[in-house]
């Protein structure tokens, strides 16, 4: 999602149904319209796109609205909709996630990962705990003033160990190794790069995400 902000996208529409997504698009000029849909690790059949950061270039994708459906973070999305402010994160955003985080100043945060089909994921847990590194670290906290739970001090404790080897880490990964089948290794080296774009997703409406600069 922020690769594609960072190449123009107006907004970006996520649905955990393929054919709820087609029909909405339908809606919509043909020329202002990109079809992402992405089913395990690969793009569904007569989409425009898959789930590759890649993807994205100015020329494609600057003033047009994407709709969106991968196999787990668009029903993630979906899940959490009605939350007050959502935001999606990754390891690439993860300072610009934190800065955003210490300008609302929210009471609560919750970390919630995309996970497999229903599993833990250990992309998702890392970028969680890059994240809570990144506020105690500018904040001064500790793990006591700083977290609530078991699940957000194992997820520092996993960025510790692998911050210098992310992309190793991205390697033991299982999805990671989905990719790894799929001779798909530049998706991994992208998103194992730490802080490099100065982007956060933000929900605007329910499904409906924005990057407000």
């Amino acid at each position: 999602m922020a690769a594609a902000f960072a190449a123009g996208a107006e907004a970006i529409e996520a649905f955990s149904d393929l054919d709820k997504l087609v029909k909405a698009s339908e809606k919509w000029p043909t020329e202002k319209c990109i079809l992402a849909g992405e089913r395990g690790g690969k793009r569904v059949d007569g989409f425009d796109l898959g789930n590759s950061p890649r993807d994205h270039s100015p020329e494609l994708t600057a003033g047009r609205r994407l709709f969106m459906s991968t196999t787990n973070g668009t029903r993630c999305l979906e899940r959490i909709q009605a939350t007050p402010l959502v935001m999606t994160a990754a390891l690439t955003t993860r300072q610009a996630v934190v800065k955003k985080l210490l300008a609302h100043k929210p009471e609560t945060v919750w970390l919630v990962g995309s996970g497999w089909e229903g599993t833990n994921s250990l992309e998702d847990t890392v970028c969680a705990g890059a994240i809570i590194h990144g506020v105690m670290t500018a904040t001064g906290q500790s793990f006591v003033d700083c977290t609530d739970n078991d699940s957000a001090v194992a997820a520092v404790a996993l960025y510790e160990q692998w911050k210098d080897r992310m992309l190793e880490l991205m390697h033991v990964a299982t999805h990671g190794q989905r990719l790894l089948r799929l001779n798909n290794t530049a998706d991994l080296e992208y998103c194992a790069r730490m802080d490099v774009m100065d982007i956060v997703p933000e929900q605007e409406s329910p499904g409906v995400l924005v990057h407000r600069g």
